[in-house]
C-alpha cells in the first residue's frame, strides 16, 4: 500500500471511529508503527488531525473551523494575491459561483469594483461584504447555517442544482494530489461545490502552495473538472505534466 493510500485509510478510520492508534493501525495497514508515526506526522503537519499519545484525533470543523478567524489571517498575501488574479478572469455581465473558502472572501473585496456582475455563493461572509452595492447582484442560496459562516445541507444543494447555472466558479479545497484529484475534509461544504462544479462552464481552483499534494478524506471531483488552476507554487515536472494531459491551464503568480 502506497503511503497517500495509507493516509486516506487513516483519515477514513478517523473519522468513522473518531480516533486511531499506532499499534491497531499497524496491523490495519501491514506496516510497521514507525512507519505509521510518519504518515501520522505528516498528517498533522497538513492540519488533517491531532497527534496524541499512542494514536491520533480529529481535527473536526466545529473546533477548527473557528478557525474561521485564524483562517482568514492565515497567508492573508498570498491569498490577497491569488484573489487580485482571479478577478482579472471576470468581465461584466458574467454571473459566477464563490464557495465559501478564505480566498474567494477576499476576492469579494476586489468585486466591489465591478459592474453588472451576478455573484451566487453559500457564504454568509460574501454576502455581507456585498450587501448594498448596487452594482453587484448577489444571490444567497440558504440553507443550514454551519460553523464556517456558510449555507450548507440538502436544501442549499438542491437550490443550486435545480435553480442556479454560472459562467464562472472559483472555488478552493482542502488540497489536491496527482492521483486522487481534488480533495476535501468537510463533506458539507464538498456537497455544495460539487453542484456549483456541475452548474458551471469555467471552473478556476484557487490554490496556494500548501495546498499541492495535501490530502483530504472526501474527493471532491478529478483534476479534469479543474479549467485553470490560479497559484503561486512552483509545480516540478511530474505536475506540469499531468496537468497539461488534462488540458489544465495554470496562471502562475509572483507572490
Amino acid at each position: 500500500m502506497f503511503a497517500l493510500e495509507r493516509q486516506k485509510r487513516i483519515l477514513e478510520l478517523l473519522s468513522e471511529n473518531g480516533a486511531v492508534w499506532v499499534s491497531k493501525l499497524s496491523v490495519e495497514l501491514g506496516v510497521t508503527e514507525e512507519t505509521v508515526r510518519r504518515d501520522l506526522e505528516k498528517l498533522e503537519k497538513q492540519e488533517m488531525l491531532m497527534r496524541t499519545h499512542g494514536g491520533a484525533v480529529p481535527i473536526d470543523d466545529s473546533t477548527y473551523e473557528m478557525s474561521l478567524e485564524k483562517r482568514k489571517s492565515t497567508k492573508v498575501d498570498i491569498k490577497m494575491c491569488l484573489a487580485k488574479e482571479a478577478v482579472k478572469h471576470i468581465s461584466e455581465g458574467d454571473t459566477i459561483f464563490l464557495d465559501a473558502s478564505t480566498t474567494t472572501f477576499y476576492m469579494s473585496k476586489e468585486l466591489k469594483k465591478f459592474k453588472n456582475v451576478t455573484i451566487i455563493t453559500n457564504s454568509i461572509r460574501i454576502v455581507n461584504e456585498l450587501a448594498g452595492h448596487e452594482s453587484i447582484r448577489v444571490i444567497s442560496i440558504g440553507g443550514k447555517v454551519s460553523n464556517n459562516q456558510s449555507f450548507i445541507g440538502s436544501l442549499a444543494e438542491s437550490s443550486i442544482q435545480e435553480n442556479y447555472f454560472a459562467s464562472k466558479m472559483f472555488f478552493s479545497s482542502k488540497g489536491l494530489t496527482k492521483d486522487a484529484g481534488i480533495l476535501e475534509s468537510n463533506e458539507h461544504e464538498c456537497g455544495i461545490k460539487q453542484q456549483m462544479l456541475k452548474n458551471c462552464k469555467q471552473r478556476y481552483y484557487l490554490c496556494d502552495k500548501t495546498k499541492i499534494g495535501r490530502i483530504g478524506f472526501v474527493k471532491l471531483a478529478p483534476l479534469e473538472d479543474i479549467d485553470t488552476i490560479i497559484t503561486e507554487a512552483v509545480l516540478d515536472d511530474k505536475w506540469q505534466r499531468r496537468l497539461a494531459d488534462l488540458n489544465v491551464n495554470v496562471v502562475k503568480i509572483d507572490a
